[in-house]
């Protein structure tokens, strides 16, 4: 599968978008912190619910370390409110219904699907730097470690 063009050392995207409560959260806000920018297919699935199950039960870790955890789907604001509800989620997840984040940070790519090629969401995480920089990235990303591989190298990125 296809890996996003955006590389560490870059400049990250800004954007701003709705959560799930309707606030709109623009990465331009968030300078002087951490931000674990994640993008995913969809929720309710259960690769996404495992996903942000693990954010979830992370979630102070990352503030210990002046992090915010960001989740980002083409879902809707009231999907994303029933899917935290429903799953006790503690993490904000922002609704990108248009896709042009998800086209800035280039994670949607081809793939073949029962015979036809489709567009996907392929599921995705920055790690960006408090001045707005990109430091990682992963691509195509396996669930299972994931979110204790991401809290791992933002406390190796700190100390250096």
């Amino acid at each position: 599968m296809a890996k996003t063009s955006l590389e560490s050392g870059q400049v990250a995207p800004d954007f701003c978008l709705p959560d799930q409560e309707g606030n709109i959260t623009c990465l331009e806000n968030l300078k002087g912190k951490w931000i674990v920018l994640y993008f995913y297919p969809k929720d309710n699935t259960p690769g996404c619910t495992l996903e942000a199950k693990n954010f979830s039960s992370l979630k102070k870790d990352f503030e210990a370390e002046n992090a915010v955890i960001l989740g980002v789907s083409k879902d809707s604001e009231e999907s994303h409110r029933k899917f935290i509800e429903k799953k006790e989620l503690k993490i904000k997840l922002l609704s990108d219904e248009k896709k042009e984040v998800h086209e800035k940070y280039d994670v949607l790519h081809p793939k073949h699907f029962k015979g036809k090629e489709v567009i996907r969401v392929v599921r995705t995480t920055f790690l960006i730097n408090p001045e707005g920089k990109i430091l990682k990235v992963w691509d195509n990303v396996k669930v299972a470690g994931h979110v204790e591989e991401v809290l791992s190298e933002l406390k190796t990125l700190k100390e250096k």
